[in-house]
């Protein structure tokens, strides 16, 4: 029997009428035609092609394998595929992006390359904004008119593309022949203020990801916030100095919006339960009488060189909770955005596709590349043991349930005398650990620098 799961998505917040898609302790295990439910666009054809001109391409490239599906009504199966397939392509998709404005300090107008660990923190955390403004029911109405995507315009251009990439072994354009969908006609065919709030919030958390110098979360701010820990424009970042950007990048946010969520990143695989309640109520102290959401980033390490696959049954654990948002995470030389397991290979988004620059600054600007069609799975044997798990809490009564839960579910996952990571009351200072201070002058302390540094070389290395 297999069992499909996928973090945060509707199968996980025990909806009983997509059994296929829930882990064994909501509805139990189901076989069900996976390749039916992959398949969002992208022929079968029109991947050999590109296999074919690549030289031992591992199971990673591949679509999800076909499975016998008799032992469900078909009527079912479909149901449960469309709505995976809806939940899905709703995640917003970031990716390797060419002809944007120059970077500063540098000459470079693309992060093909080099950008893929920056790209996939920033789609764990268009997934907590997600989450928190549009809430976990939410899909994006026009999902599903992205599947006919033409595969077959995989051409000598492409593969040139990726094939000149240090670290893609799988990357290249994507002309996808959906209709641009305009804003004006997108609202248009809502029945109610909601749906149409809804798509308007869509668009924005959108456009704070723009490859544009203004846009709050971009890689032009990314690299910024990089900057104070020694790093530049070109160079490598670990999922651990992502956790550290992301963290400084929602605390420097000035947009209104975003003034009711933060983040919070573990210290040496300690959560400090006092130090993230802190964060949360941090807004009742200046006349907000409602705390904040947070998004809590755990950098761990799965091992030495290699990850140690006894941690298989963690991570599926991990992602298996309804405050995961994903892992921030990959194999050597390439991070990806894992976003949930089937059997024994993760499920992931990929950042390794080169697309050209959108200007989300204009009202209608289209969507269509900042969604993904195609869920690809990997083994987990081999994923690189370095990696940043999310997860999201609405309010503090929320993080307070959660911490329970991921305690319990690190305690039945844990096959050694320590778990990968705990949560502990008090604070940081209670035990002899000097808590990050931020100022306008220097965003990361001399402590976090040091801990960046760390990180830094112990992480992904790209040779």
């Amino acid at each position: 029997m297999e069992v499909v799961a996928v973090a945060n998505l509707q199968a996980l917040a025990c909806v009983p009428r997509w059994p296929c898609l829930c882990v064994t302790r909501h509805v139990g295990t189901v076989t069900m035609d996976f390749q039916t439910l992959v398949d969002c666009g992208r022929s079968a054809s029109g991947l050999q092609v590109v296999c074919r001109l690549m030289v031992g391409l591992a199971d990673e490239n591949k679509m999800l394998p076909a499975r016998s599906a008799r032992t469900i009504e078909d009527h079912v199966i479909a149901g449960n595929v469309e709505e995976f397939r809806k939940d899905f392509i709703s995640r917003i998709w970031l990716t390797y992006r060419e002809e944007f404005p120059q970077i500063e300090g540098s000459a470079l107008t693309t992060d093909c390359g080099w950008g893929c660990t920056l790209r996939t923190g920033q789609m764990l955390l268009a997934q907590g904004l997600i989450l928190h403004f549009l809430g976990r029911a939410w899909t994006w109405p026009d999902a599903l008119n992205i599947e006919n995507s033409d595969s077959e315009s995989w051409t000598s251009h492409t593969v040139k593309k990726f094939t000149s990439s240090f670290e893609a072994s799988l990357s290249g354009d994507r002309e996808l022949k959906t209709p641009t969908i305009s804003l004006k006609e997108a609202i248009g065919k809502y029945s109610n203020d909601q749906e149409m709030q809804n798509e308007i919030c869509h668009r924005k958390i959108i456009s704070w990801f723009g490859d544009s110098p203004l846009a709050l979360f971009g890689l032009h701010q990314l690299i910024e916030y990089g900057k104070k820990s020694g790093k530049k424009a070109g160079d490598w970042y670990g999922p651990a100095v992502v956790a550290h950007i992301l963290r400084k990048a929602v605390e420097e946010a000035r947009h209104p919006d975003l003034q009711g969520i933060t983040i919070y990143v573990a210290q040496d695989c300690t959560v400090y339960n006092s130090d993230v309640i802190d964060k949360q109520s941090a807004s009742m102290t200046s006349g907000n009488a409602d705390d904040k959401a947070v998004i809590i980033l755990v950098p761990v390490r799965l091992g030495g060189e290699r990850t140690n696959t006894d941690y298989l049954e963690f991570v599926k654990g991990v992602l298996s909770l309804e405050y995961c948002v994903g892992i921030i995470g990959g194999k050597p030389k390439q991070s990806y955005y894992f976003a949930g397991f089937q059997d024994d290979s993760l499920i992931y988004m990929d950042p390794h596709y080169c697309q050209s620059f959108v200007d989300v600054s204009i009202k209608d600007f289209p969507l269509e590349t900042f969604h993904c069609p195609s869920p690809k799975k990997m083994s987990f044997r081999k994923m690189d043991p370095s990696c940043t798990i999310g997860f999201y809490c609405r309010n503090v009564q929320d993080f307070e349930r959660a911490s329970e839960e991921i305690t319990k579910m690190l305690k039945i996952s844990s096959k050694e005398k320590y778990p990968l990571f705990t949560f502990v009351n008090g604070h940081s200072r209670d035990y002899d650990i000097t808590s990050a201070t931020t100022n306008e002058e220097d965003l990361f302390s001399e402590d976090e620098k040091k801990r960046l540094k760390r990180f830094s070389t112990e992480e992904f290395v790209l040779l």
